[in-house]
């Protein structure tokens, strides 16, 4: 697959970033990629390669980098590994949402100058963990994100003090919310949490459940649903269409 590598300077470090451009040489809005747990790897390049097919200027960041580096192969996915999951606590330990949303601050002003990029504000999409740093992004970073969609995110309205749905007012962009059925990490009392703050902030969304597990939308994962998936892929291009006014795919 074709993409270049952006290395953005961080108060933290190094945030290596891989950038799939859209075919013709057109210029094109951006949408950031987060990834989940398992960080950035071969199967969510993929799905930025076709993403950016969509006529999207697609940054993936590794988000953990503070951690580990990125990779173009495959990883595991077992999660019943207890070494990776020490390692994955580790990761969220150093990538909190607070860290992460400086990185993509600096991320945005680095994209600003980029070849090819659309003035404006920026979409962004995430999964499991990616998922509620996309929505966490959609309040932190004001104006500056038009559209979020969360693929089963996890912990978007618990009973945390620091659960990002506490900050739903401050969402000026558009959101799309894809949750799993019987999820741990996100309940149907979380989400219907979400959905009431989100009708009070008065905040353009579409939310919906859809019957498959978490982490459906990973073609990596055991749980992967091609339904479930094509349906997160239709609805949210429907979303950064209608706010990042895209050009249509050839």
């Amino acid at each position: 697959m074709a993409f270049t590598r952006r290395d953005v300077v961080t108060a933290d470090g190094v945030l290596d970033t891989y950038l799939f451009a859209p075919g013709g040489g057109t210029p094109a809005p951006v949408v950031i990629m987060l990834p989940d747990a398992f960080g950035v790897r071969d199967t969510v390049l993929g799905m930025a390669q076709r993403l950016s097919g969509s006529g999207y200027l697609v940054a993936v960041p590794n988000i953990f980098y503070r951690t580990d580096e990125a990779t173009t192969g495959s990883v595991s996915t077992d999660f019943s590994d207890p070494s990776l999951r020490a390692k994955m606590g580790d990761r969220f330990t150093k990538a909190t949402p607070p860290a992460v949303m400086a990185d993509l601050g600096s991320l945005l002003d680095a994209l600003t100058g980029e070849p090819g990029v659309v003035a404006g504000p920026a979409g962004i999409i995430g999964y499991c963990i990616g998922g509620r740093l996309a929505f966490t992004a959609a309040t932190a970073l004001g104006e500056r994100i038009a559209a979020a969609a969360s693929i089963h995110g996890g912990g978007l309205a618990t009973d945390d003090p620091s659960s990002p749905y506490h900050q739903a007012g401050q969402i000026q962009g558009a959101l799309y919310i894809a949750a799993a059925r019987d999820d741990s990490h996100h309940t149907e009392a979380d989400h219907a949490r979400l959905l009431a703050a989100l009708d009070e902030a008065k905040v353009d969304y579409e939310a919906e459940v859809l019957p498959a597990l978490h982490g459906f939308a990973m073609p990596d994962f055991a749980v992967y649903d091609e339904a479930a998936a094509q349906r997160h892929w239709e609805r949210s291009l429907a979303l950064f269409d209608r706010t990042l006014r895209a050009p249509a795919a050839g």
